[in-house]
């Protein structure tokens, strides 16, 4: 996993990345570090983020998304190779938010199990009550 400090957001957001996000940012070491117990999910609980893009074309930021990857791996060939070279035994961490579940650890491991084909998917739902163990 790669160990970088998520939340971190430009002043310039995209509309729908602030409809759908997190008001909050977190620190992936802590988030690694919680004692939550690994359960299984249907991928297409989550399959919603790959119409999101989450993802960055350099150099600007959140104009990929997942689903293009997918669609189109030889034109996004450097994203592509990123995620098939991510290691799928760590679970996806997911949190509530919104009405539906959130990765706030993962989104590469995600999609990687649905190019592979997985329907189900390995997660630790992290509760809203340990934000404050997650933040910045």
């Amino acid at each position: 996993m790669e160990e970088t400090i998520m939340g971190k957001l430009p002043n310039i957001m995209p509309k729908i990345i602030e409809e759908v996000g997190f008001d909050f940012s977190w620190n992936n070491r802590k988030v690694w570090s919680l004692d939550v117990p690994v359960t299984e999910i249907n991928i297409s609980t989550l399959e919603w983020h790959f119409k999101i893009p989450f993802w960055d074309i350099k150099p600007d930021r959140y104009n990929l998304k997942p689903i293009d990857v997918i669609n189109f791996p030889e034109k996004h060939k450097i994203e592509y190779d990123r995620t098939m070279k991510c290691d799928v035994k760590h679970p996806i961490d997911i949190m509530q938010n919104k009405g539906r579940w959130l990765v706030l650890d993962g989104l590469h491991r995600l999609v990687k199990l649905k190019i592979q084909g997985k329907t189900r998917v390995k997660v630790r739902k992290i509760s809203r009550s340990m934000i404050s163990q997650i933040s910045m």
